[in-house]
């Protein structure tokens, strides 16, 4: 079976859940290229701006690990209405912040807001892929990174026309509100106890689309995973092994691709002397062929397995470190960047995908965990590179990340799905 002969309501479901992807990287950016309006606004110093972002960051985190569980049990479609609703009204929020206390308490609502979406959007993703005949988790994170873009270039284009913050953000909201409003209801709806469309009963008109096994024709589903039927001890230890495995390996990943976002321009500009301009392209670099990257790795995926593109992906990131931490050269180390942008593209959806598809009555939550300590190497990473660059150098610092993703080559078994 290929995905032209899936019932419409599952192909319009996976439209809605790039939508939603895709807003929440439209929201994001919004926020992210309005910060020095805001900094001005608020008055406040980098060092308080940093620390009210690490605050935003924290409940994040906290939004994350409430939302699995709710997930579980309201079904991952009600959790998207609710944390893509509440994102889309905060990101007013930071437009119209006064002061520190006012800012803090907007990114504590766009944090928590975010961090809910993430895993409730994911645990749809999860749901609409195992609808379809071959991987599309990496098309998803593909439409966050152009949501991203499209709210970079718009929010650039309101200040460079002089719009009022407010008004610009006030915009972005009501865009995103109509986006919910538009995509939730084509989501899939939630009707078993494992939001498993396979096995699901046929919703009634307001859950919305049916995907009962009647409407949906697919190949078998693999049966769950043998640590998933047991009912001891050892059987739940061995799901949170496997949970936390996935943990480390995304931990891992998204350690170093916080160091490309964070340190990429300034490890150029430092170890080559290169121009300001010249320095950015090294970040364009690395978002580019991450973006391309995620939408070629579904086509690796279904060819070769979810295995391959981790550990293949990982062992690409470490040749372009290796590129860059050699180089003498700015054309190499634009090239080095630009494969560590590719190679990491792949393993983040593999690794979501594995945390989803564990076999339990409590995938949502599941993948809550791997999100959170996922988020922490997210933070993290920046921070350590920090430290070190000063012993050290920057570009020296480089070989954590390095160490990192060669142990993602290592225990890339990890995301090998259970049989």
């Amino acid at each position: 079976m290929d995905a032209t002969t899936l019932a419409p309501p599952v192909r319009i479901a996976r439209a809605a859940v790039f939508g939603v992807f895709g807003l929440n990287g439209f929201l994001g950016a919004m926020w992210v290229v309005h910060i020095p309006a805001v900094t001005e606004r608020t008055e406040v110093s980098n060092a308080t701006l940093g620390m009210l972002i690490l605050l935003m960051a924290g409940v994040a985190i906290v939004g994350m690990r409430v939302a699995g569980p709710l997930a579980d049990r309201f079904g991952s479609r009600v959790l998207v209405a609710a944390a893509a609703g509440m994102l889309s009204v905060a990101v007013v929020g930071p437009g119209l912040a006064t002061g520190p206390v006012s800012l803090a308490i907007a990114l504590m609502l766009f944090g928590f807001g975010n961090g809910a979406l993430d895993v409730s959007m994911n645990a749809q993703a999860v749901h609409v892929e195992r609808a379809y005949p071959r991987p599309i988790m990496g098309a998803f994170h593909a439409l966050f990174s152009c949501g991203g873009l499209v709210g970079s270039l718009a929010g650039a284009a309101a200040l460079r026309a002089g719009w009022d913050i407010r008004l610009t953000l006030t915009i972005a909201a009501v865009l995103g509100l109509a986006a919910v409003a538009v995509c939730v209801p084509k989501m899939l709806a939630r009707t078993g106890t494992t939001e498993d469309p396979a096995t699901s009963f046929p919703p009634t008109p307001a859950d919305g689309p049916d995907v009962s096994a009647a409407a949906v024709a697919r190949p078998p589903r693999p049966a769950a995973p043998a640590a998933s039927r047991g009912t001891g001890d050892s059987a739940r230890k061995t799901v949170r092994r496997k949970v936390f495995a996935l943990a480390a390996i995304a931990f891992a990943l998204l350690m170093t691709e916080g160091v490309a976002n964070d340190w990429s321009a300034l490890q150029l500009r430092e170890h080559l002397g290169a121009n300001e301009a010249t320095a950015a392209l090294a970040f364009a670099a690395f978002s580019t062929t991450m973006t391309l990257g995620r939408f070629g790795s579904d086509r690796v995926s279904g060819r070769f397995g979810p295995v391959a593109v981790v550990r293949w992906g990982a062992l690409l990131a470490a040749a372009g470190l290796i590129a860059i931490v050699a180089s003498s050269w700015i054309p190499l180390t634009l090239v080095g960047w630009g494969l560590m942008g590719l190679g990491l593209s792949g393993g983040i959806p593999q690794i979501f995908t594995a945390a989803g598809n564990l076999g339990t009555e409590t995938a949502a939550t599941d993948m809550s965990r791997v999100f959170s300590l996922g988020y922490l190497g997210l933070l993290a990473g920046p921070s350590i590179i920090g430290w070190l660059s000063k012993p050290t150098s920057l570009t020296a610092a480089l070989l954590v990340p390095l160490a990192a993703v060669l142990l993602c080559a290592w225990g890339a078994r990890v995301v090998r799905p259970s049989s």
